[in-house]
């Protein structure tokens, strides 16, 4: 007899495989109840950023594996997602998994820095920051992190700041050949 939704660790323990085998975790899940019908959201991440192809994969797997649950009635709307640039970055795998991206520092002695997340190393992000008119790599140990924060971007950014991010003396930016 179905008793209604799963619970968190009961999502995660269904699905967890099926997300590792597809190369990404699953971050959070997310159970509204309140909601008509109620909504499962699954929050995934990896190395590889997800496109909207294996998100539609990993929605058609996890709807079948929760399907085939035999506790779980009801009507239920499942969403798989991506954390989103909001999301704070925690943990080394966050940073890694943001490399070359733009984010916002704020360290423990006070400062800000905005810059972009380069190589992690030993417990230490580089983050590639101006210096005059070029650009240099700052090493920022991890316990002196308070928060860091994703920014949006609307436009490439330059070659050499990329370059220095990404470790590519041969990074190209979008839109330039």
């Amino acid at each position: 007899m179905a008793t209604g939704l799963p619970s968190q660790t009961q999502v995660i323990e269904l699905l967890d495989g099926e997300f590792a085998r597809a190369g990404y975790e699953i971050e959070d899940v997310v159970i509204d109840q309140r909601s008509q019908p109620p909504r499962i959201t699954v929050i995934a991440d990896g190395d590889t950023a997800l496109d909207l192809d294996t998100v539609a994969e990993l929605s058609r797997s996890a709807s079948s594996l929760l399907d085939a649950e035999r506790d779980i009635g009801g009507a239920y709307v499942l969403e798989v997602s991506s954390p989103g640039v909001d999301r704070p970055l925690t943990s080394e795998k966050h940073f890694r998994r943001a490399r070359g991206r733009k984010v916002e520092l704020a360290l423990t002695d006070g400062s800000q820095i905005t810059g972009r997340v380069g190589e992690i190393r030993d417990g230490v992000v580089n983050v590639v920051v101006r210096n005059g008119r070029d650009w240099t790599l700052r090493p920022i140990p991890f316990e002196e992190v308070v928060k860091a924060v994703v920014q949006v971007e609307f436009s490439p950014p330059p070659q050499r700041e990329l370059e220095l991010a990404t470790g590519d003396q041969g990074a190209e930016t979008e839109g330039r050949t």
